[in-house]
């Protein structure tokens, strides 16, 4: 599916030709009825004649008398908690009061078909260095309205807010309501797909970051491991995200709701999103192989590095063996001789019985206690 407008520009804020002064309805100054921690919608809608009508508002009372006359309209909710005001919104907008709570209990993603409305939680892919976190991006339908509520930490849909009224006007006038909000459900998507799709990237990058500092041996391979480890994690909760936006995109298309079309010309959009998801897992789950086969030689680094130090070891020992022969040979003839000096016969002889009645038990204490407890092999092959 065709991106409108260039990918660039999809972090730029909206531009505001007016003042907000000038481009607010009269009714965003009530306050008291107003959600005062929202940070403003937009909407745009065809009227009864075909004209693209845009309006702005703090809450979902400035809309409605835009949303009254319209044919098909768009609005989006920028909040700061969408947990608290997302239901608000929801109810005021004329959604049913347990739409939105049924919604975000789902995992990553869930989608709800109450035949006259349809609910859809996908993810907002958000990362930052090695920490990347998902965002509950809230898509509602109903007959001639698609609302969409995320909250401020993330940017999404800022190139379709720019391009909606074009794009509502290039749809045909005789089309029917629930290919155009078909049409308009699979470009909002798309965006939201298109935008998560770029945090691979990101990870990616830090991948490439990660490499280089595995060349680097005066690094610490523990650090090394960590991050190594805190990637592997942040791809795991990629790859959850999008099986989850796979699992909705397939109940989309294949569920029959009620408020989607039944065209195939038209649902086939909603399968080239399914395909985007599945090259994008693709993708990831080989990222995630080459991020295993980085720990392989990471745990390779650390065997040989300790090889490298216990030859070293031998190395010492077999020499500190040899040096002590060298000396315990003249040093044990030295001391034999010095015990027979001044010796007569018969105390000679008792000593050396003594001697050989001594070193012949200490060999059988020796041999018993090895015998004993350690597991000699019986045969020398």
């Amino acid at each position: 599916m065709q991106m409108a407008g260039n990918r660039d520009n999809m972090s730029a804020p909206v531009k505001q030709e007016k003042g907000p002064s000038e481009n607010l309805s009269p009714g965003m100054n009530r306050g008291n009825s107003c959600l005062q921690e929202s940070l403003g919608a937009i909407c745009i809608a065809l009227d009864q004649n075909g004209k693209v009508v845009k309006a702005q508002g703090l809450c979902p009372e400035d809309l409605l008398p835009t949303l009254k006359n319209a044919t098909l309209a768009w609005v989006n909710f920028v909040v700061s908690d969408i947990d608290r005001e997302g239901a608000e919104i929801a109810i005021k907008l004329g959604f049913s009061s347990s739409l939105v709570p049924t919604l975000l209990k789902g995992y990553y993603a869930s989608l709800e078909d109450n035949i006259t409305e349809l609910g859809i939680m996908v993810p907002a892919v958000l990362i930052e260095g090695f920490d990347l976190k998902s965002f509950p991006l809230l898509v509602l339908v109903r007959k001639d309205l698609i609302v969409t509520i995320h909250c401020q930490k993330i940017q999404r849909l800022i190139i379709f807010s720019k391009y909606a009224d074009h794009f509502l006007k290039r749809l045909p006038r005789d089309m029917k309501i629930e290919n155009k909000l078909t049409v308009m459900l699979a470009r909002i998507l798309d965006e939201n797909n298109t935008k998560n799709f770029d945090q691979l990237r990101e990870i990616e990058e830090q991948s490439d970051r990660m490499g280089e500092m595995m060349l680097d041996a005066t690094v610490d391979r523990m650090i090394v491991a960590k991050s190594i480890y805190q990637m592997k994690h942040a791809l795991i909760t990629y790859l959850n995200t999008l099986w989850r936006t796979l699992d909705v995109l397939h109940t989309l298309r294949y569920g029959d709701a009620e408020l989607i079309s039944d065209d195939p010309k038209v649902l086939i959009q909603i399968g080239l999103l399914g395909d985007d998801v599945n090259r994008q897992i693709g993708l990831s789950e080989h990222m995630s192989t080459v991020l295993a086969g980085g720990l392989e030689v990471l745990q390779t680094i650390y065997n040989n590095q300790l090889q490298i130090l216990n030859n070293r070891m031998s190395y010492t020992i077999t020499w500190l063996t040899i040096l002590g022969t060298a000396v315990l040979v003249p040093n044990t003839l030295a001391t034999i001789v010095a015990s027979f000096a001044g010796m007569d016969s018969e105390v000679l002889i008792w000593y050396i019985i003594v001697m050989t009645l001594v070193t012949a038990n200490a060999t059988y204490l020796a041999y018993w206690w090895v015998r004993r407890w350690v597991n000699l092999p019986r045969r020398t092959d």
